[in-house]
């Protein structure tokens, strides 16, 4: 759900088992047994729509997303729930349909800094008592894979183009009963280009849409390189990438 241009719902699947893991975590931390009312934030193609409709079959859920393509792909895994093209920002639930869960698996980061209690609070606070916000978020700006694209956005003929490009870090309300916990995830990836494969789903896009794509071809070159002296090689062959995620757990 965020601003730039369409998401690419066949890009985020090359690694979908991998990508469904921190809804499946993040949902094992949910306090309710029988929500009848869920709404999931950033959708996507409703992988983590599956997640919740699998533990929660009586409930009715609906799906969000900015993304149309992804909200087109989550209507044919789930054509018996409700997907609409929606912008986190500025979306408010029917007040007359309480909400007993919001779910939300790696849209939030996507949000300015100062935006996004703002919008937990919106549609939290409506809501009845013992009503749930729970999400998660990728915690991996330190990492070389996100640290990495800034280095080489700042070191190349596209340095002022992409000098805007940032993403925030991220806090939490601590007006709510608030569960805050962080969990790093380790990929076993084929190779370096994986990482970029990986990256090119969420991460990298706010830093390679803008280019023009001769530029994107020697931007990702650069990238490629800096990631081979950051990542070493396994004994395998394979490419080991840790990704750590921020979970938040909020009971109103």
């Amino acid at each position: 759900m965020s601003q730039t241009k369409d998401w690419s719902a066949n890009q985020y699947l090359k690694f979908e088992n991998e990508r469904t893991q921190p809804a499946r975590d993040l949902l094992s931390h949910v306090p309710l047994t029988a929500p009848k009312r869920i709404i999931d934030l950033g959708c996507g193609p409703a992988n983590s729509t599956t997640v919740l409709a699998t533990a929660y079959p009586s409930a009715t859920i609906t799906g969000l997303d900015s993304s149309p393509d992804m909200i087109n792909r989550a209507k044919k895994v789930l054509p018996d729930r409700d997907f609409h093209v929606a912008d986190l920002s500025t979306y408010t639930p029917d007040p007359s349909k309480p909400v007993d869960l919001f779910f939300s698996n790696a849209v939030f980061q996507w949000l300015k800094a100062d935006d996004r209690i703002a919008v937990i609070k919106r549609l939290l606070e409506p809501q009845e008592k013992g009503a749930v916000f729970a999400l998660q978020v990728p915690h991996n700006l330190d990492e070389p894979s996100h640290a990495l694209m800034e280095e080489t956005a700042a070191n190349g003929p596209w340095a002022e183009k992409l000098s805007g490009v940032k993403r925030d870090g991220f806090q939490s309300p601590q007006e709510l009963q608030v569960h805050l916990f962080e969990t790093s995830y380790y990929h076993a990836l084929e190779s370096h280009e994986a990482v970029i494969e990986w990256v090119k789903g969420t991460g990298l896009r706010p830093y390679v849409d803008p280019l023009e794509d001769s530029e994107k071809e020697v931007f990702l070159k650069d990238y490629l390189r800096r990631l081979q002296g950051a990542y070493p090689v396994s004994v395998d062959g394979r490419v080991l990438l840790k990704y750590p995620r921020l979970f938040m757990v909020a009971v109103k």
